[in-house]
């Protein structure tokens, strides 16, 4: 992959989002109306918060509400990035320096104009309250952003204290963009906890309503991307109702009342592709790890061969066949998801497979010894016994930490899941309330980029305890390759992930399961305009920030 492609001067192919990456909306329909019914197991009922920088409702503000500097699409690395509310990137000072220039003439939903002082706002903040640093950009936190300055009102620089080329995909397309006026009247400490229940922004749509059951969006008649002859958006109303289960939302969109899926669906031809097979559709690229995260606080945890024990002895391939129903393959210990990044594998390294009499052999020699009751304890009588909190309702999680559970058992750990909604499970993740935690694709996750770099970086970086760094893993010389990697060329990234890819398979962190793919099931019975496998201009999930924005400028009615 040539990162400078989209990390240099973005060459500029065409300027409005609907008409990059798919032809589809451009040459067909150019009619407002339908409405978009969004199926999508969120594992509890809407809170109506919309703070784009709270990741339990990131899902439901960025992408319809807020909206990036610029896209990148993972599934299209190679290409440069979209231009959104900025039309134009470039580095200098050695990849010290990057400038963007403001897109003219977007507005926020309540009228008000655009400018580079939102954008240089919007950064700033995050050195106010550092919770919604969501990715350690400030240099406070161990990122490389040392000041971000807004130069008359279409331009913005920001320098770092080292080169800082894959931070380009954590400001430009993972951080939404607030607006000054409204934002900056608040208590600058505590934007974190901003409900934001009527959000102003730049995207294609508005909240309409929204109750604990159902959010109502409508279109955003004055969005930036419309012309006289194109509308965008296009669809009139997207409405996004709550489901506590995978069962019920399967039904409703097997009935065809939904249109927008994401979400597992046991036998998918049988259930739901059958049903309509011109019209029923589903892809599941593989884009990031679901994976068991063991808190390293833990006095028990915290020993290495507890955590490799517990590698040894999860039968991957039986999760995968069994709780998944093959739609998503065996992880790999070193972190990396192949296909889609199989360059970046190190195929030397030997990494743990199902073998439960190792595991019991690691416990073994580590001065563990069996109980009465056939449980593992430390010399001090303390059992290895755990529980591990998951989202409600993901009904192909449950079965999966239901093998996960009967392999530990077998080899004398215990373990006993607990569902939690949305909301206090990622609370809990994040503080490190917890013993194991079963996360990955489908619930809060850390975010998948162009390169393995940005999950594992988002996972393992210390800078990202109390966000996405679930396990609160400290290694200053894992730390030191992400840091090395901004300046790094090609070849030398590989070789930095390599690296990364052995802490991960001698230290354990934490154990990826299974592959997460993005869920995605979709109807062409009334839409248009989707993304598909040989059209994979955005990640298709409804659940994926901001590309389901993306997915929505491109939809049309039939």
């Amino acid at each position: 992959m040539k990162r400078s492609r989209w990390l240099m001067l973005l060459a500029v192919a065409c300027t409005l989002v609907a008409g990059c990456g798919s032809s589809s909306s451009s040459s067909t329909s150019k009619t407002v109306g339908g409405k978009v019914t969004i199926v999508n197991e969120s594992g509890s009922t809407w809170t109506c918060q919309f703070n784009p920088f709270n990741p339990a409702v990131t899902l439901t503000s960025f992408g319809f509400v807020y909206e990036p500097l610029q896209y990148v699409n993972i599934l299209q690395s190679k290409n440069p990035p979209v231009p959104m509310l900025a039309t134009e990137s470039k580095w200098s000072n050695g990849f010290k320096t990057l400038t963007f220039t403001i897109r003219k003439g977007a507005t926020w939903n309540d009228g008000t104009a655009l400018s580079a002082a939102d954008v240089a706002y919007t950064f700033n903040a995050m050195k106010s309250d550092k919770a919604i640093d969501i990715n350690a950009l400030w240099s406070a936190d161990g990122g490389p952003l040392t000041s971000v300055v807004a130069n008359g009102p279409e331009q913005v620089t920001m320098t770092f204290k080292a080169p800082a080329q894959p931070i380009f995909y954590f400001i430009a397309d993972q951080t939404p963009i607030v607006p000054q006026h409204i934002w900056s009247t608040l208590n600058q400490s505590s934007l974190h906890s901003y409900a934001d229940s009527q959000p102003v922004g730049t995207g294609p749509y508005k909240v309409s309503n929204c109750a604990p059951q159902n959010i109502k969006y409508l279109r955003n008649a004055t969005y930036w991307q419309s012309t006289s002859s194109h509308p965008v958006p296009q669809i009139n109303e997207v409405d996004y109702p709550a489901f506590l289960s995978n069962t019920p939302a399967n039904l409703y969109l097997a009935s065809g009342q939904g249109q927008w899926g994401g979400q597992y669906i046991p036998n998918i031809h049988a259930f739901y592709v059958s049903k309509d097979p011109e019209n029923r559709h589903y892809w599941f690229p593989p884009v990031l790890n679901v994976s068991l995260f063991p808190n390293l606080t833990n006095p028990l945890l915290k020993q290495k061969p507890v955590r490799e024990a517990i590698a040894y002895a999860i039968n991957k391939e039986n999760v995968s066949k069994l709780g998944e129903s093959g739609y998503q393959q065996p992880a790999h210990q070193t972190g990396v998801i192949t296909p889609t990044f199989e360059s970046w594998q190190d195929n030397s390294i030997t990494t743990p497979t199902y073998n439960p009499t190792k595991a019991q052999q690691i416990l073994t020699s580590a001065g563990f010894k069996k109980g009465s009751g056939g449980v593992f304890s430390d010399p001090s009588g303390k059992p290895l016994s755990f529980t591990i909190k998951t989202i409600s309702g993901f009904s192909d999680w449950d079965a999966s930490l239901q093998l996960i559970g009967r392999d530990l058992k077998a080899i004398g750990i215990a373990v006993t899941v607990q569902d939690e909604n949305t909301g206090p499970y990622t609370t809990n993740l994040q503080s490190g309330n917890y013993e194991l935690a079963y996360a990955g694709s489908g619930g809060p996750a850390a975010a998948p980029g162009p390169s393995p770099y940005y999950e594992l970086r988002s996972l393992l970086f210390s800078g990202n305890i109390g966000t996405t760094n679930y396990s609160r893993y400290k290694s200053s010389s894992t730390d030191a390759l992400f840091d090395q990697y901004a300046s790094a060329n090609q070849s030398q990234q590989v070789e930095l992930i390599h690296k990364v890819e052995q802490a991960m398979v001698s230290e354990v962190p934490f154990i990826p399961v299974t592959e997460g793919v993005d869920w995605y099931q979709y109807d062409t019975s009334h839409i248009s305009g989707w993304p598909t496998e040989s059209n994979a201009f955005a990640q298709p999930s409804p659940y994926q920030f901001p590309d389901l924005g993306v997915v929505l400028a491109h939809l049309y009615p039939k």
